[in-house]
């Protein structure tokens, strides 16, 4: 099934390594126009140096006003993937306010203010538009000492859901994703200590841990035309975690 995006444009945020960085590069491929957003200037950069045709914009999502300074100048958005985030694993009564705000500022905060940019345009233009918010298996299952993380992740996927609502008779699609670990290069470093992955392994039904093309082509699907009808979901990418 080819998917092809030759008249699009994308903004692709967290896109300096790891899943979006793979996002942005594969829809590059596939035709569209990409802008991508990260915190790490060099990282992006050497993105750029690769894949020219991409425009990098370096902000930190958690702050909201120089996120609307940085993407007000855009221009029209027709495809979304809210990928900025960041992970939390401490045990509850080892949190602290800090954690508790700097996890949502970005995770949650962070990912409502870009897409409300971007859907401030598509109305204003009267566009169509497809977002795809990645979330995690955190939200549909207990996962321990995860607690603030899962609940930021409960909360894409609500923000999904009452989007998706609100956005479709403007025929604008909202999506998201629930991988479980994901092989970056930083889901290798931490998940290779065989007792450390053990527990996780054994809670998926195909005994692996998802690579990062799985996540990719999940995401391409559910922003292209040949996902036209879906809205509103939570797509788990587990190997069955959550139905085990």
């Amino acid at each position: 099934m080819e998917i092809s995006f030759s008249g699009k444009r994308a903004l692709v945020t967290g896109a300096s390594r790891g899943i979006g960085r793979a996002i942005a590069v594969e829809l590059t491929q596939c035709g569209a126009s990409v802008v991508a957003t990260g915190r790490s200037r060099p990282d992006l950069e050497l993105l750029k140096s690769e894949f020219p045709s991409i425009e990098i914009v370096d902000v930190d999502l958690s702050d909201w006003s120089s996120t609307e300074q940085a993407l007000r100048n855009l221009g029209p958005i027709d495809l979304l993937v809210n990928n900025a985030g960041e992970g939390m694993i401490k045990a509850l009564p080892d949190l602290d306010e800090a954690d508790v705000d700097r996890i949502f500022a970005l995770n949650v905060k962070g990912l409502i203010n870009v897409t409300r940019l971007v859907v401030k345009e598509l109305l204003a233009k009267k566009s169509s538009g497809s977002i795809v918010n990645i979330s995690s298996q955190a939200s549909l299952a207990g996962l321990l000492n995860h607690t603030v993380y899962a609940a930021s992740k409960g909360a894409v996927d609500a923000f999904t859901r009452a989007s998706a609502l609100e956005l479709g008779p403007h025929n604008i699609r909202v999506n998201c994703v629930n991988p479980t670990v994901i092989m970056t290069e930083m889901g290798r470093k931490w998940w290779s200590e065989p007792t450390r992955a053990g527990t996780m392994l054994h809670k998926i039904p195909l005994g692996r841990f998802g690579e990062v093309n799985e996540v990719v082509d999940a995401v391409l699907y559910l922003l292209s035309d040949k996902s036209s009808m879906i809205t509103g979901t939570c797509l788990p990418i587990d190997g069955g975690f959550v139905s085990s």
